[in-house]
């Protein structure tokens, strides 16, 4: 059997990243003609079209779609192997933008932190915290984040992930508040209306759970997309919030009451994630230790 063409596998690569022949030959630096003899050699050796019309735009077949992925991790690892050996990583010199998402909550405890970490090694090099509207490995697939923050949820099994800290949540409320005075129990914890932090809409968390277990339920008077927002609705007001405890900084902890829940929700774990072809990458193996150094102290390990 004649070996397949490898370089075959760059056109591929762009073809299903542009999703376009024009697009594919403007990477490539070919004509267009050359790009679609290529698309016919492809549909030839895949035995699968790879690229349809429809209407005045070309898309992907099932097939494409499944190939896409494997196709740009082969095509980097390749490139990796005949690139000639990294250079030392000269962090005074390095300039770089990361994009890193995060929810605003992480930003507000951490942020300064991290910014101040990465600046006083690197100067050059700037952070962009992008918002995290969900949870999805999509960004991290496409390269559109460097590094995602938050609680491991179906990241999919090629997602690279390194715990930072464990945290717990606990409840918050006013300066005042009835709660903030005498015992605390689960009949008087759910007495009161509750804030509820979702960034999808959905008021179910871990206390919920905890409380059907024992045949209770509290009332979610309003949800807010963030933890910030929801300390500031308890502050100023009688509802309940459920925060992480690493949020609560000195000076959020003005004109509030926090408690330990009534109610067990066990712990939750912090990590970063990231793709693996930036595993071996210099400039963003610092990057992660300098985030695991300044997550060091937050919550318990």
């Amino acid at each position: 059997m004649s070996e397949p063409d490898l370089n075959l596998l760059i056109a591929l690569d762009a073809l299903l990243t542009e999703e376009s022949v024009a697009g594919a030959a403007r990477r490539l630096g070919l004509s267009a003609s050359a790009m679609s003899r290529t698309l016919a050699r492809l549909r030839d050796e895949a035995g699968d079209p790879l690229l349809v019309r429809a209407g005045r735009r070309m898309v992907l077949t099932p097939g494409a779609v499944a190939l896409r992925e494997r196709t740009r991790n082969v095509v980097h690892e390749a490139r990796s192997v005949l690139r000639p050996a990294t250079p030392a990583l000269d962090l005074a010199t390095l300039r770089r933008t990361f994009t890193i998402r995060a929810n605003d909550g992480f930003v507000e405890a951490l942020g300064a932190r991290l910014i101040g970490a990465v600046h006083a090694e690197a100067p050059l090099v700037r952070l962009y915290f992008a918002p995290k509207v969900d949870k999805s490995p999509v960004y991290l697939r496409e390269g559109t984040a460097d590094l995602e923050i938050g609680v491991v949820d179906a990241m999919g099994p090629e997602v690279r992930i390194q715990a930072l800290y464990r945290d717990r949540f606990v409840g918050v409320v006013r300066s005042g508040h009835p709660l903030a005075k005498g015992k605390m129990s689960l009949e008087r914890y759910i007495q009161f209306g509750h804030v509820a932090a979702s960034r999808r809409g959905q008021p179910d968390g871990p206390v919920d759970e905890a409380l059907a277990a024992v045949g209770l339920k509290r009332d979610v008077l309003a949800m807010v997309p963030s933890f910030p927002a929801a300390l500031a609705v308890a502050r100023d007001s009688d509802l309940v919030a459920l925060i992480p405890a690493s949020y609560l900084s000195a000076e959020r902890l003005v004109n509030t009451f926090v408690f330990e829940l009534p109610v067990a929700t066990g712990q939750i774990t912090i990590s970063q994630m990231w793709h693996p072809r930036l595993e071996l990458d210099p400039a963003h193996r610092w990057l992660r230790e300098v985030m695991r150094r300044v997550c060091r102290r937050t919550g318990s390990r």
